[in-house]
């Protein structure tokens, strides 16, 4: 499940703009302004945090906290790739 804090993290790390992560998505930077807002799980339709994750992922983020990792302590992001 994606978060809100995930999103500005990842943002962070890709030192993004809202709107460079809004064209790589292809969602509109309201979209972005209003899912960053929101603390723990965006929730929402399952097509906006896919194209999220798939950018950001793209982008050499990986994304955590989702029991896809042992001994995770939440969610959170990490840089793999360096950023292009």
């Amino acid at each position: 499940m994606l978060t809100g804090e995930q999103i500005r993290a990842a943002r962070a790390l890709l030192r993004w703009e809202q709107k460079d992560l809004a064209e790589a998505a292809k969602l509109s930077i309201e979209t972005i302004k209003r899912l960053e807002k929101i603390r723990g799980p965006i929730g929402g339709l399952a097509r906006t945090t896919d194209a999220l994750q798939a950018a950001l992922e793209q982008a050499g983020i990986t994304l955590f906290g989702d029991g896809r990792y042992e001994g995770e302590g939440g969610p959170g992001v990490r840089l793999t790739q360096p950023i292009k």
